[in-house]
């Protein structure tokens, strides 16, 4: 049902609606909190900021992602491809500045929704969300081996130092927090055979909290969290145009990893689900609103949760009433549990993300891509290393280059296909004739890519005197096609090859007798199919023959199919 008709039910139908699956939305609401405590406080701490600011962000931008985004089912919050673009800006800006980008992609992000530019989300290749996707795990996994090893480090701007600092500390490390850490990964990797109901992050979290305060043991802890709810509070410099100036980048970065992570994990959802699929541009509006709204509360830029509304969807979630309680529960816990969390290692939370990390490299896509084609795994390879060597949105950048580039290649490489003499020569046709006449069948708007073919082509058939495209089955041509096509134009006169023309469409002749092109190559090198060229090229062939009626015959039926 279209959004559009639900807001004209009656107030008290869309509520029935809405509370009609209560009982499931509480269930998977619930589940998603238990499952998000422990992961908002984690991405909180991988994010260089304090983690009552990942529980604040859950709760705030939770409720509000729930309500005005686009997905019924979606659970938002803190995340870990967010922690990685936000442990640099942090290292470099501070938190407050932190809290204005989040800001500005917000309003990046609504924008997007209103002009309506959900669906670009669909056009990324699936190698390079693999390739960032697989980026994201390592620099996650890396980034905790700090916490890992119980060293208390000054974080890094940039992934690469903080992993040197970390390797070359490792004679101080915490044998505790080591253990620890142990621990919670291996409760995560075997608590799933006892129990499925329960997170395994969740008990190994307990677990190791326990151990330590049972034994006193000398690790970092995450410290006190308020047992309050977040309160609304004012942002410095938000009004500043030079900050704003300043944190232009950040925010694009922020906009664009927020609508692609967001949009990912609704298109997962839809697949999960057989009630109503997504409003991707509601969804841009949705989280950009959690955006600007949840720096007011002290917390950090979110997205939608792929596992989390994983988590919701299979428990039970069917409306947007899980993800309000899912933010409920949270408020609940931070009201009812703060103190206990003070008591948290932050090896526990360590242990947490490298599980995660792990879990998230898409070991079937690559197993898949190295089987499908090298040239997709190599962007793959691409786009992972840019991540991890530099950062996310320059990877997706880079990635989306090389898969454009790719693209292109493979269009031009199945759109231009050569006929054989036997398929297109009436009998009679001379056999030098034969050999001066070439033949090619272009498919597909896209041929620009096969100019630089056609210069090949000459070299090393230099006999050809009569080139014929036939492009009935080009429905279109963009300007890039219209400086390719001309360039060809002018290598064949330069070789004292003839261009000839069959079977344009109305549309594509139309654009090349407004860029003046068609009068460049002339109307008498145009025809309706590929046997009257022929025949025009060499009026001594037996045009009028069975055989090659039939040829023309066969022309105009596939013209008109």
């Amino acid at each position: 049902m279209a959004t559009s008709d639900i807001l004209k039910e009656p107030l008290l139908l869309r509520l029935s609606r809405l509370f009609s699956g209560l009982r499931g939305d509480l269930t998977g609401g619930l589940t998603a909190a238990v499952v998000a405590l422990p992961l908002a406080l984690a991405f909180a701490v991988a994010s260089g900021v304090e983690p009552k600011a990942g529980l604040y962000t859950a709760i705030v931008a939770g409720i509000v992602a729930a309500i005005f985004g686009g997905s019924s089912v979606q659970i938002t919050g803190p995340t870990g491809a967010m922690a990685v673009v936000l442990v640099g800006i942090v290292a470099k800006y501070g938190l407050e500045k932190v809290w204005i980008a989040g800001v500005m992609a917000g309003i990046i992000q609504i924008a997007l929704g209103v002009a309506k530019l959900g669906q670009l989300v669909k056009f990324i290749p699936y190698p390079v969300t693999a390739g960032f996707t697989n980026g994201i795990a390592v620099i996650i996994f890396c980034g905790q081996l700090n916490n890992f090893f119980g060293l208390k480090l000054p974080r890094s701007e940039h992934f690469l130092p903080a992993l040197w600092q970390s390797i070359t500390h490792v004679e101080a490390l915490n044998w505790a927090a080591v253990a620890l850490a142990v621990v919670v990964i291996a409760t995560n990797v075997l608590w799933p055979r006892i129990n499925t109901t329960i997170p395994g992050s969740l008990v190994g979290l307990v677990l190791a909290t326990a151990i330590a305060s049972a034994f006193h043991l000398n690790v970092p802890t995450i410290g006190t969290i308020p047992q309050s709810l977040p309160m609304p509070q004012g942002i410095p410099h938000w009004n500043d145009f030079s900050v704003i100036r300043e944190l232009i980048n950040p925010a694009l970065a922020l906009a664009a990893l927020g609508s692609i992570e967001s949009l990912l994990s609704a298109v997962v959802a839809d697949g999960m689900t057989v009630s109503e699929k997504h409003n991707s541009d509601r969804e841009l509006i949705g989280q950009g609103l959690a955006n600007m709204i949840v720096p007011f509360f002290g917390g950090i830029p979110a997205t939608g949760a792929i596992a989390r509304t994983a988590v919701n969807v299979r428990s039970g979630g069917k409306t947007r009433l899980s993800g309000v309680i899912h933010g409920l529960a949270l408020a609940i816990i931070v009201l009812t549990l703060a103190p206990l969390a003070a008591q948290i290692p932050l090896a526990a939370l360590a242990g947490i993300l490298m599980v995660v990390s792990l879990r998230m490299i898409e070991w079937e896509a690559i197993g898949l891509l190295m089987r499908a084609t090298y040239s997709d795994f190599a962007v793959m390879i691409l786009t992972w290393l840019v991540t991890i060597l530099f950062d996310l949105v320059l990877a997706v950048e880079v990635g989306l280059i090389a898969a454009g580039a790719l693209f292109i290649k493979r269009m031009s490489d199945l759109s231009l296909v050569k006929i054989p003499e036997t398929e297109v020569f009436p009998p009679g046709t001379p056999l030098e004739l034969g050999k001066e006449i070439a033949v090619y069948r272009v498919d597909g708007p896209v041929f620009f890519g096969a100019a630089e073919r056609f210069a090949t082509f000459l070299r090393d058939e230099p006999e050809v005197k009569y080139l014929i495209l036939r492009l009935r089955f080009v429905p279109n041509m963009d300007t890039t096609g219209l400086v390719a096509l001309e360039d060809i134009y002018h290598d064949l006169e330069r070789h004292n090859c003839r261009l000839i023309l069959t079977g344009l469409q109305p549309k594509v002749q139309q654009i090349l007798e407004r860029s003046g092109l068609l009068k460049t190559i002339g109307l008498s090198n145009c025809f309706e199919t590929t046997t009257d060229a022929i025949c025009s090229i060499s009026p001594q062939i037996a045009c009028s023959q069975p055989v090659a009626a039939d040829l023309k015959t066969k022309e105009l039926m596939e013209l008109n199919d």
